[in-house]
């Protein structure tokens, strides 16, 4: 028996993409525009995925998108949760379920997000996975989308277990009192495995730091539970040198989702420095996630 038309994996992108206005997506909206939906480009962009991509999906030519790339397009078609879910199954995955974490931003966080600018904000889920950065962050701390989507993760940018270069600063970072992070995440972490007893991905992540960094392992073994909150650091920026911010932490409901905000003192020479950061706009990188086809396999730099 054929599928019911307009139900498909293909017609559903189409339905969601040709409802979301470019406005709600934080992009601008040119004069005697004919779409009021997004365009197939622009979704690719948000999703970072290619255009072919997005056009071989919504003609059933491409059926089973990984569940990164299902998440992405998640996000950038800003599905409720059951629209998600819908989404997942329809390409044949299956959606996460209570006990597992969520990279999925709700709507209504990224109504708030789109409406913060130039302000340098990204969001981490409970595993504390990089999975949504603006134009802002990626000015001040250089373009995460240079690193493979597995490696943007603070914890393992916290206690490298091997010795690559940092994935998610570019250039140098110095905080007040780096050792209170380090405790910090660890106790998050473990706090997570609590809310997030069934996923794989924290599991794995524990696993990993554990053998293979001594910090990690040491900090793990007193059993603190917390949650991170609030920092300060210093970023030493290429362009404008040294740029102190406030980094602060907001979380949003059940999923566990932190959302980090950097700022700086109002009507300080850091914030002037901040803001130069964002006009300037962060250096192109190429993409190291890019297959033959030109299809990414993880979220990309979202847009502000």
């Amino acid at each position: 028996m054929s599928a019911t038309p307009g139900t498909g994996l293909g017609a559903m992108l189409r339905t969601w993409r040709e409802r979301l206005p470019p406005s709600a997506a934080g992009l601008p909206v040119a004069r005697g525009r004919r779409a009021a939906g997004l365009r197939r480009e622009e979704l690719a962009d948000l999703a970072g995925v290619s255009v072919d991509y997005v056009v071989r999906l919504e003609q059933g030519r491409a059926t089973t998108p990984s569940a990164s790339v299902a998440a992405s397009l998640a996000r950038a078609l800003q599905l409720s949760t059951a629209e998600r879910d819908h989404l997942y199954r329809l390409a044949r995955l299956v959606p996460p379920v209570d006990g597992t974490i969520s990279d999925h931003l709700p709507p209504g966080v990224q109504r708030v997000l789109a409406r913060l600018g130039d302000v340098a904000v990204a969001v981490f889920a409970a595993d504390w996975q990089l999975v949504w950065w603006n134009r802002g962050w990626a000015a001040l701390l250089g373009d995460p989308a240079a690193s493979p989507p597995r490696l943007r993760n603070f914890a393992r940018d916290r206690f490298p277990v091997d010795a690559g270069p940092a994935r998610l600063a570019r250039w140098p970072v110095t905080e007040a009192d780096p050792d209170a992070t380090d405790v910090a995440v660890v106790s998050d972490l473990r706090r997570a495995t609590g809310r997030f007893p069934r996923d794989r991905r924290l599991a794995v992540l524990i696993r990993e730091l554990n053998a293979g960094s001594e910090r990690f392992a040491a900090l793990w073994a007193t059993g603190e539970v917390a949650s991170h909150r609030e920092d300060h650091k210093t970023i030493h920026h290429p362009s404008v040198g040294p740029v102190t911010v406030d980094c602060d932490l907001l979380t949003d409901g059940d999923s566990e989702l932190k959302i980090i905000v950097m700022t700086a003192v109002p009507g300080s020479e850091d914030e002037t420095k901040l803001r130069l950061t964002a006009l300037a706009g962060p250096p192109v990188a190429p993409h190291p996630d890019t297959d033959a086809t030109g299809r990414r396999e993880a979220g990309p730099p979202a847009r502000a």
